[in-house]
């Protein structure tokens, strides 16, 4: 089957009519032709300053707290507590793998104008797209269900809420946002929330002894121990996100700068690529320090993590009480700016497939949100054991990935749907790479579960 047999775009700014805000749109090309009027964030489109690359700074960040999200904290507190440093290899990897994808569908967003959902049903057949869809709209609600339950095992750190009391006040108040704020002030509310948990951890890592040569040389050296490929599987799908994927194209394709002319296509491009490699960063040290802290605190003293609460209490007599107390709040932090994430990332997958853009007030939207949030919770009210609740939510993204993969690498390697800014060669032998390692790691993970 050709997936580029319907009508393609030149990728070269073509227009969308349902998008809105675009009657005064000048057209395609009519800004570039006019830059000298034209102005971007208040200079003129040529130039690339530092401050206006500052006041770009958001997209990218807003994708990181997907990645620190409850999920990550289970798996790379499972890492740390059961295998050391050893397994501070994969994140990295995972890293390098997220900043190859998250720039693919974040270039495919401002060349195209498309999210990669709407892509998906734009150029694959009904049935294709509707698994891979499909499927997408699962691991969001996978993502959802680590989120939630992260912010409700945090209130019940800090105050004793019970778990399901928790989760139920806390999907209440993501709703609340979702629907009551636009990007740019969501976005602000997770650059906040990834500074406080940042902060977080660098307190965590000031009070616990860590040999950093052994970290250093974990963090480039492959190691399978043995009994480690779930955990392995669960840092990978705590990392690579699909949903992230998705959240991505949507939240930079939402400025619809590919109406604008072929001069702000390339700028920003390259303020897309700063943005996304300074947020990947992050959200690697964020990812490390956890580990890094399980190792030195948990796995020294031969203690293996099984729930969240008990890392916590466990920290008490080992650490002292500020960093248990930091340990939480940094959960919830984590918990509730991800679960705005997840809510986001489900409403934009589900209104793709009727190839309508994310927009909280419209009715796919709203019903993907609904789905994503409700579902997660309905399981969460059912779930007998937290902490494997959590792990299994990754290992679900993880195996949802290379169906979210394959179809964003033949959508962006196409010049009729990408144009003059399809990938290159070189860029299709690093993605198809990428894609290779994560269907082999599902493989493995496979066989040794069967």
């Amino acid at each position: 089957m050709n997936p580029w047999g319907k009508e393609p775009r030149s990728g070269k700014g073509q227009r969308r009519p349902e998008r809105r805000g675009e009657e005064n749109n000048p057209g395609p090309g009519k800004a570039a032709e006019g830059s000298q009027e034209m102005k971007w964030f208040g200079k003129r489109t040529g130039e690339f300053g530092g401050v206006e690359l500052f006041k770009y700074l958001g997209p990218g960040f807003l994708v990181t707290v997907g990645f620190i999200d409850p999920g990550n904290w289970a798996a790379n507190v499972a890492a740390g507590s059961n295998y050391g440093y050893s397994l501070l290899w994969m994140v990295s990897l995972s890293t390098l793998m997220l900043i190859l994808l998250q720039h693919n569908a974040a270039h495919m967003g401002i060349v195209t104008g498309l999210c990669l959902s709407e892509a998906c049903s734009k150029y694959f057949g009904r049935g294709v797209s509707g698994v891979i869809l499909g499927s997408a709209v699962g691991a969001s609600v996978s993502t959802a269900l680590a989120e939630v339950l992260g912010t409700a095992i945090g209130l019940n750190m800090l105050f004793g809420l019970p778990l399901a009391a928790g989760a139920v006040l806390s999907s209440g108040l993501v709703l609340y946002l979702l629907f009551s704020n636009s990007y740019p002030r969501l976005e602000k509310w997770i650059l906040g929330f990834v500074s406080l948990i940042g902060i977080a951890f660098l307190l965590e890592m000031s009070m616990v002894k860590i040999p950093w040569s052994e970290a250093a040389r974990a963090w480039v050296v492959p190691s399978f121990p043995a009994g480690s490929i779930p955990i392995v599987m669960s840092v990978l799908g705590a990392v690579v996100m699909p949903h992230n994927i998705f959240l991505h194209s949507e939240v930079i394709q939402s400025r619809q700068w590919n109406t604008q002319g072929e001069e702000v296509i390339q700028k920003q491009l390259k303020f897309e690529f700063a943005d996304t490699l300074s947020a990947m960063i992050v959200g690697w040290a964020i990812n490390s320090a956890m580990i890094l802290v399980a190792a030195a605190v948990f796995h020294t003293h031969g203690v293996v993590v099984t729930e969240l609460p008990q890392a916590q209490a466990t920290l008490k007599p080992l650490v002292g009480s500020a960093a248990a107390v930091i340990f939480a709040l940094a959960l919830l932090f984590s918990g509730f700016s991800s679960s705005i994430t997840a809510g986001m990332a489900g409403g934009s997958i589900f209104a793709g497939i009727f190839q309508k853009p994310f927009d909280s007030s419209e009715r796919h939207s709203r019903i993907g949100i609904y789905v994503t949030l409700f579902s997660a919770l309905g399981i969460i009210l059912f779930l007998q054991d937290p902490f494997q609740g959590l792990l299994w939510s990754q290992i679900i993204l993880s195996i949802q990935l290379p169906l979210t993969i394959v179809p964003l690498i033949l959508l962006t390697s196409s010049s009729r749907v990408m144009g003059q800014y399809a990938n290159t060669p070189g860029n299709q032998i690093l993605l198809w790479t990428v894609a290779a390692v994560v269907v082999f790691l599902n493989v493995m993970l496979l066989v040794q579960l069967w």
